[in-house]
């Protein structure tokens, strides 16, 4: 399951910089994740980090995007692979 940020977002940037998988960034009025590059810190930490950092508790699971663990893992996988043959 892909996370994302609600409205309820306050801009404080704290977010951003804790994601292993850059899935985050300034959208055109709040911050926005990525779902193609959440894998909810699965295979990086055992608990999301843009989560741990929320100051208002503004990044719930996105329902509309259902992974299991298998498939984040899987996610993770092919986003550390492409980014090693990056130059």
């Amino acid at each position: 399951m892909a996370l994302w940020i609600t409205d309820d977002c306050i801009n404080c940037d704290v977010c951003e910089p804790e994601c292993p998988n850059e899935a985050i960034s300034m959208g055109p009025e709040i911050y926005e994740i990525d779902p193609n590059r959440c894998t909810e810190c699965v295979g990086h930490f055992d608990t999301p980090q843009c989560v741990q950092v929320c100051p208002v508790n503004c990044i719930p699971v996105r329902p509309d995007r259902v992974e299991s663990r298998e498939q984040l893992l899987d996610k993770y996988r092919q986003l550390t692979a492409a980014k090693a043959l990056q130059p």
